[in-house]
């Protein structure tokens, strides 16, 4: 969600809301009331809330249209939300926080085997994502072309915390050189999770 706002110049402020921190902050009443999940992050806009990054990334491009995060012909944007989605629907949720948790409390999986199994998933997805960038003609400075799209957007992200869980990036240089591509520019730059203002020091 950040790089969306980033991307679009939208004036915004930022809550942080830390995920260990007290417990979690996104489980306290006043989160939980904004957000039933109990996941990050949540928009408000005016009168609107809105869960799930990829429903407020669509949301923003519709509100504010410049610059797109979608191309403007259907086989473009069909290709841009199944990149997006592979990653937001297929790799994300298996490398979530809750999911961690749930297997060091619930079922006492020592931290190797919960690393060693999120590596796994990470690489089978990254295998795919690779894979599809490499064999298309569509694929530009970044997923789709030469301007960021709501596929970069769920990319960057995600390498982020292949990093934090020691994944071999080497099979995957597509990937690299898309996200140094978009780290170069201010709007994925300021995004990243260790210049926030409750990044861990």
């Amino acid at each position: 969600m950040r790089i969306g706002l980033n991307l679009k110049g939208l004036e915004h402020q930022i809550t942080p809301v830390h995920l260990v921190r007290d417990g979690g902050q996104q489980h306290s009443e006043g989160y939980a009331a904004l957000n039933p999940q109990e996941l990050v992050p949540t928009l408000v806009h005016g009168d609107l809330v809105l869960h799930q990054s990829m429903a407020i990334l669509e949301y923003l491009d519709e509100v504010f249209p410049e610059p797109p995060l979608l191309p403007d012909d259907a086989p473009g944007r069909a290709r841009v939300r199944a990149l997006a989605q592979l990653v937001a629907c297929d790799l994300h949720p298996l490398n979530n926080l809750r999911v961690m948790q749930f297997f060091s409390d619930t079922w006492n999986v020592p931290q190797t085997e919960r690393e060693d199994w999120t590596r796994h998933w990470m690489q089978v997805g990254f295998d795919a994502m690779e894979r599809l960038l490499v064999e298309s003609v569509d694929t530009g400075r970044f997923c789709h072309g030469d301007t960021p799209t709501l596929a970069d957007c769920c990319l960057v992200p995600q390498l982020f915390n292949a990093r934090r869980f020691n994944v071999d990036l080497g099979p995957y240089p597509t990937l690299v050189r898309i996200d140094e591509a978009c780290l170069a520019l201010p709007a994925f730059d300021a995004a990243r999770p260790e210049v926030q203002a409750d990044a861990s020091p």
